[in-house]
């Protein structure tokens, strides 16, 4: 693996891989935008670079809050990639992205769709798990109370 020699970054949403592809389906966007029609590129090309800058920030911004908060900016990063995937689509239907490009774009799309669907799930899982683990600390102090009707 790649990534075993890199040290642990400040920042945990840098030792992301999730975060690293969205930086990379952002500038492999940057690269593919070469039409000189103004209406392509106001209308479905910035828009799609806006969308994929959004994927970013939400993993970004989300990863310094609580699970349940990283949870939520996680969903709104798959939002954003659901919009990169109709932008992506409008491209291509317009004629600014050719079938390569569009078959490349949805390929990306489709496994951060993934990854992303996989930390929201974990993260999920160790929540509710710790919810359980706080309620049976709460069970465990109550032994012993009795409560008396009169």
């Amino acid at each position: 693996m790649e990534n075993q020699n890199r040290p642990v970054s400040f920042f945990r949403f840098e030792d992301l891989r999730v975060y690293h592809k969205s930086l990379d389906y952002f500038n492999w966007i940057i690269e593919q935008v070469k039409s000189n029609n103004p209406y392509e590129h106001k209308l479905i090309l910035e828009p799609l670079a806006n969308a994929a800058i959004k994927i970013s920030v939400n993993i970004a911004e989300g990863s310094s809050r609580h699970k349940l908060q990283f949870v939520n900016f996680l969903k709104d990063a798959k939002t954003a990639v659901r919009e990169c995937v109709v932008l992506s689509s409008m491209a291509f239907k317009s004629g600014a992205f050719t079938d390569q490009q569009y078959e490349q774009s949805k390929e990306t799309l489709v496994e951060m769709t993934k990854m992303l669907g996989a930390m929201i799930v974990s993260l999920q899982r160790s929540t509710n798990r710790e919810e359980a683990d706080i309620e049976q600390k709460q069970d465990f102090n109550n032994v012993g109370e009795v409560d008396f009707e009169y």
